[in-house]
């Protein structure tokens, strides 16, 4: 194969480039009631996940009910003001990719909320 130093130049930049991993955290939303809700918003989320392809590193998983340990040492068992009710983690090139890919998650639809955070290799 014959390569031309503007196309190693190429390879070598896509080689190097790296996707960053961000961290879907979900917060609220309502929880379907009833078999067939729950079978509907099961393949919602399948549906999404599936529309992320390779990007979908971990389909995470929903959390029970959580505690917070302060910098005091207190324990505060209700969750806080905004609790967590699951995670996933994606790969994505960027902050604003991964944001695009959130907007489409079905806890949305349910009145929840997802934080986008990117994790940072070290």
């Amino acid at each position: 194969m014959i390569v031309s130093s503007s196309s190693a130049s190429i390879y070598s930049h896509l080689e190097n480039h790296q996707m960053a991993k961000y961290l879907f955290v979900y917060h609220g939303g309502s929880h379907p009631e009833g078999k067939e809700a729950q079978q509907k918003a099961m393949a919602a989320w399948g549906q999404w996940f599936g529309s992320m392809g390779k990007a979908l590193i971990d389909g995470g998983n929903p959390v029970g009910k959580s505690s917070t340990v302060r910098s005091n040492g207190t324990v505060v068992k209700d969750g806080g003001a905004n609790p967590a009710s699951g995670y996933s983690l994606i790969e994505a090139a960027s902050l604003d990719e991964a944001l695009a890919k959130a907007k489409g998650c079905p806890l949305l639809a349910a009145g929840g909320s997802v934080e986008v955070a990117q994790a940072m290799d070290m």
